[in-house]
């Protein structure tokens, strides 16, 4: 038998073989996806570190959609954000710090920890030409791989103490934005012929301002202090987010940090976590190109109703940008960008095409109740903004998702960190329901 024809068989007995029908979830009380029957996530944790609130529980059953909110620690992110904001200065650390320690730092400690990440971000000599020999076009993957070639250098990888986790969170959180930047000046070099730039990262800088200097160098203070923003608005999201749950699962094995974070990666790698933003950018373009008048609302439901009816773009019947498992009213992260990309917009001269972005999502969650009538409340995530920012800012699709990882790091540590250190810690380890009958073996020559 061919090997070819081999593989196709096998892919046609895996058809198949992994078939298991619908009824059956309900007919188990299996709830699919870890999701309750409401669309709400099923509780399997406890946690400290975020809390994620897009809707109340009325007595008896149902939810009651309220707006949006998003807590790091104890404290309202918007509060964080528009203290950043109104100071005009950077707050992804001070979120990092928060996150981390569970407190506020105060001035002293605040300056210290920059310092202590700044002194962190240089890459091992090797590690920089590892960057530059792996082959491969997806940041991601080279970002993975990466993570694990610092077990390499780390004198203490399995060590779960405390002071230990703290000391690789922070290597880690420091060390991300380095290696996002030289794998894409990297594959700008291989796949576009381009220079070869690694600029080495600068004392005194932010971790966005650095970010930007080490992959393009130029750069406007608004820029950064957007980034800022975007980086504190993806920092965290609460246990159940797909990634930070690979990572809590990983870590509740006991598995080194290195091997937990690149698991996290791979989670976020996939299209349906870390790359919504990159959907809602080419369906961005594709409606610029398709709408004639960028200000005709009849238009614009029109063309939104056949792409919800998988008449056109497509054919998914879907919008990219507008919904989400927890929020419901409003995402208070795109709330928050909104604000600075109004400000970006204007100095980038794009204020016609954020005009065009703010209708646009009007219009979306309008049409989107007329057309699907379920009762469901829906409004913009962050994802809807964020695109169009990296766009406004000169940043290139191919580190979009890496962008959300260099924010997530911090997440992901805090919540490793509180699974490994929690004293009723136990191994995650849920159960599944066989749905096959018992066979009879029969033996090799008579088959």
């Amino acid at each position: 038998m061919k090997k070819e024809y081999l593989i196709y068989k096998l892919s046609e007995d895996m058809k198949d073989c992994t078939r298991i029908d619908n009824e059956l979830f309900p007919k188990y009380d299996v709830k699919r996806g870890l999701r309750n029957e409401d669309g709400t996530g099923v509780l399997v944790g406890l946690t400290k570190v975020g809390n994620v609130v897009g809707y109340e529980r009325i007595p008896g059953g149902g939810l009651k959609p309220i707006p949006g909110k998003l807590f790091y620690r104890q404290y309202d992110l918007e509060d964080l954000a528009h203290a950043a904001m109104k100071e005009k200065r950077y707050g992804f650390e001070e979120v990092a710090y928060l996150l981390l320690s569970g407190r506020l730092p105060d001035k002293e400690e605040l300056e210290s920890f920059r310092e202590l990440v700044n002194d962190n971000m240089p890459l091992e000599q090797k590690t920089k030409m590892n960057i530059i020999e792996l082959e491969g076009n997806n940041i991601m993957n080279i970002l993975a791989r990466s993570v694990l070639e610092m077990y390499r250098f780390d004198q203490n990888p399995d060590d779960t103490s405390r002071d230990n986790l703290m000391r690789q969170s922070i290597d880690l959180i420091s060390k991300f934005p380095t290696i996002i930047a030289y794998a894409y000046n990297m594959l700008r070099h291989a796949t576009h012929g381009r220079s070869l730039h690694i600029r080495h990262p600068q004392e005194k800088l932010s971790i966005a301002e650095n970010f930007l200097y080490m992959l393009k160098k130029d750069y406007t203070q608004l820029d950064a202090r957007t980034l800022d923003l975007l980086l504190m608005l993806q920092a965290e999201h609460g246990g159940g987010n797909n990634s930070t749950f690979t990572v809590r699962v990983t870590s509740s094995t006991g598995t080194d940090t290195y091997s937990s974070i690149a698991a996290g990666i791979g989670s976020l790698k996939g299209p349906l976590h870390g790359g919504a933003n990159i959907q809602v950018v080419d369906m961005f373009h594709h409606l610029q190109e398709n709408i004639k008048d960028w200000t005709n609302v009849d238009e614009i439901d029109t063309y939104f109703t056949r792409m919800l009816n998988k008449e056109v773009y497509n054919k998914t019947g879907l919008i990219y940008g507008i919904g989400h498992a927890v929020y419901t009213i409003s995402d208070p992260r795109a709330l928050l960008l909104k604000e600075l990309a109004r400000d970006l917009a204007k100095e980038k001269k794009c204020e016609r095409e954020f005009a065009f972005l703010e209708l646009l999502e009007e219009r979306a969650i309008e049409v989107f109740g007329k057309v699907k009538n379920n009762g469901k409340t829906v409004s913009s995530n962050v994802d809807f903004y964020s695109g169009f920012v990296y766009e406004m800012i000169g940043l290139p699709q191919e580190i979009y998702t890496p962008l959300f990882a260099m924010a997530r790091i911090v997440g992901w540590c805090a919540h490793r960190n509180e699974e490994l250190n929690f004293e009723g810690k136990r191994i995650i380890r849920p159960a599944y329901k066989n749905v096959l009958d018992v066979g009879k073996y029969i033996p090799l020559n008579k088959r």
